[in-house]
């Protein structure tokens, strides 16, 4: 079947879809899967794609950034475009895009290849991520057969990261990095050709597509991450790095100045105005940061001085997922009673405490002692907080909104990773840097090391430049800190009733 026919076939007979509802929900929880575990899966194998594709320590953020930032910036023009083309349509469209990106990936001869793969990746994220979410609005009725599929592709999307955890290391260990692509080539198939026979097509809505403010906010993202990374290697004078700062600098002007005038935002700015929901982004912004660094370089790590297998190395990180979804649970059941800041507040703690004890890492730092406690104390505090920030984000939103004030928070979450990661890169790179020349300047120029001595080295400046990111990593959470404390002064009485329509990806 072409792909033309597979997005314009035809709507599925009610009969067929009250008889379907499992597969219905099968199929739109598995694209969401699909998406959402493609950052932790990637994260495991990053230490094999840095050997084969001779990717540096710095570069190799650029394969989570080239992903993160165009699916955070264009994830709001994503949903935009299911509600005005077809939710059915655009989803599949989405879908088949991932998987193409995917087939790409998997085959990357070069650095360059896989980081044009992973953009279009998160493109195709972007489109049909949010479509996903709002499918289960046209194909489930109101009421507890709909909250019933929340509740399923909720667990979907909360389990993502772990599943993607032990994915990558089984694929990457008994196969080969490339694997961690292709695996999502045959499920966006099977998804494509599922989808018209399984889902109903949503009503289109009449609409404008705010390309200008996707594509002027997107690319401005990319300007400052790509000065963060510039500046790691060749400094803050350098050329390249000012002008891309400056330019990234502009085109974020430029995005306020169109969102202003148009007269459908991809992203309305009346949302920043409350200061409960604005001052969660912050903090969703500042902790996505850390959060997005502690994968990346704790990766490097095991799988560096510690010596862990792929598969080893991705049991490791599963106690911080544990945490996150067993703090998760005891803040939503506590919610309506205590409110939200008791939990923002407490998260925050834990969190910058976890990253503060993390910057106490060293060559000799093993996985018991030096990173089981502050991961699982990280884990823990972001599972408090991640409930309160999906509530407030869409708290006292009116119903035309509530898409978008979902979608921000998403958005917020992808571009504060970016950030993030490239800001402690540069801090990491720096520091890294200064530990080579330290161990340079005290060898004896006629002594040439040995093979074990070199690795000794490398093991020292990879955990001395990790150690110095992670004071970043903890000065952002202090922010967030500081947000909780100062900003948010949300009650239980300002919680929506129904937090269903909130999912973090």
């Amino acid at each position: 079947m072409a792909i033309s026919d597979t997005l314009s076939k035809s709507t599925p007979s009610q009969g067929d879809q009250g008889r379907h509802k499992g597969i219905t929900l099968a199929v739109i929880a598995a694209t969401q899967l699909m998406v959402v575990l493609d950052a932790t899966i990637v994260n495991i194998a990053l230490p094999q794609i840095r050997d084969a594709l001779h990717f540096s320590t710095t570069n190799l953020s650029w394969v989570i950034n080239a992903y993160t930032l165009t699916f955070g910036g264009l994830l709001l023009l994503g949903g935009r475009a299911g509600d005005i083309l077809g939710r059915r349509r655009v989803f599949i469209a989405g879908t088949l895009l991932f998987g193409l990106a995917s087939l790409l990936g998997g085959f990357a001869q070069d650095g360059g290849m896989l980081l044009a793969a992973r953009a279009l990746q998160g493109i195709g994220g972007a489109i049909c991520s949010p479509t996903a979410f709002a499918l289960i609005a046209t194909n489930f009725e109101e009421g507890p057969e709909r909250n019933r599929a929340f509740g399923v592709f909720s667990a979907v999307a909360g389990s993502g990261a772990a599943i993607g955890l032990l994915a990558g290391g089984l694929l990457t260990e008994y196969l080969d990095w490339r694997w961690v692509f292709f695996v999502n080539v045959p499920i966006a198939v099977l998804i494509a050709f599922a989808a018209p026979r399984y889902i109903a097509e949503s009503e289109r809505q009449e609409g404008r597509f705010d390309l200008p403010g996707a594509l002027t906010s997107t690319l401005g993202l990319i300007g400052l991450v790509y000065g963060f990374i510039r500046a790691a290697s060749d400094g803050w004078t350098d050329t390249v790095t000012l002008g891309s700062f400056a330019a990234g600098v502009l085109l974020l002007f430029a995005f306020v100045v169109i969102e202003r005038r148009t007269a459908q935002p991809i992203t309305p700015l009346h949302l920043f105005l409350d200061r409960n929901r604005t001052g969660g982004l912050v903090m969703m912004l500042c902790l996505a940061a850390a959060m997005f660094g502690i994968f990346f370089y704790i990766t490097l790590f095991v799988q560096g001085p510690l010596g862990y297998s792929p598969l080893r190395a991705g049991v490791a990180f599963l106690p911080i997922s544990a945490s996150i979804i067993v703090a998760a649970q005891v803040a939503s059941a506590l919610q309506a009673k205590y409110g939200p800041k008791p939990f923002m507040v407490t998260g925050a703690v834990l969190v910058t405490a976890g990253l503060s004890w993390l910057t106490r890492m060293n060559a000799d730092s093993g996985y018991v002692d030096s990173i089981l406690g502050p991961t699982v104390m990280f884990g823990f505090g972001m599972g408090l907080i991640f409930v309160p920030v999906m509530l407030l984000a869409v708290a006292g939103v009116s119903t035309r909104d509530t898409g978008a004030a979902s979608g921000l928070l998403n958005s917020m979450q992808q571009i504060g990773g970016s950030l993030g990661l490239s800001i402690l890169t540069t801090v990491f790179a720096r520091s890294f840097d200064d530990k080579k020349a330290e161990l340079m300047a005290a060898t004896p120029k006629n002594v040439v090391p040995t093979k074990e001595q070199l690795a000794e080295a490398g093991n020292q400046m990879l955990a001395y430049g990790i150690s110095h990111a992670f004071i970043v990593g903890a000065a952002l959470a202090g922010v967030a800190l500081l947000s909780a404390v100062f900003v948010i002064k949300a009650k239980a009485s300002d919680l929506p009733s129904d937090a269903a329509g909130v999912v973090l990806h």
